[in-house]
């Protein structure tokens, strides 16, 4: 599921008490908050980056702050941006609701620069990103998803 309930969303037909968010929650981390108060949130880039601090602060928390700490974070962190890169703003959004097999428009712009960083299918940009939140990566540092989540 990755839109909320009503108005023509995923669980309207169903007859089931539940339904997994599983892969919608990995785009829309606050997807359960969308269901509950019945609404679109067109969360800003501002928000989503304190959502990503907030990750890091928790990983920080887990697996220390020390460099393999620090290390372990940012490759959860990456593969964690390699899906959430594909959330389009509400407000960016031709057709509501968005569609899980739906895909941003090649070199989409956001409505300021931290928004278009986040939207990049760019592993690159994933990257700054991390290092906005944990620091300079190492020099050896390669990332590649284990997934095929940022592919078209």
């Amino acid at each position: 599921i990755l839109k909320r309930v009503g108005e023509g969303g995923d669980t309207d037909n169903m007859l089931l008490p539940t339904a997994m968010l599983g892969r919608g929650a990995l785009i829309k981390p606050w997807l359960p908050t969308e269901i509950k108060e019945r609404r679109h949130w067109d969360i800003s880039a501002t928000e989503r980056l304190d959502m990503l601090k907030d990750f890091v602060r928790y990983g920080l928390e887990h697996y220390g702050s020390d460099q393999q700490g620090v290390n372990n974070t940012r490759r959860f962190l990456l593969e964690w941006l390699s899906f959430l890169h594909r959330y389009v703003p509400v407000g960016m959004l031709e057709v509501l609701p968005q569609q899980m097999n739906h895909r941003p428009p090649q070199n989409m712009c956001g409505r300021n620069d931290l928004e278009t960083l986040m939207l990049s299918k760019n592993c690159a940009d994933w990257i700054k990103i991390s290092e906005m939140l944990l620091g300079p990566v190492p020099e050896d540092f390669q990332f590649v998803p284990k997934h095929k989540a940022n592919s078209y």
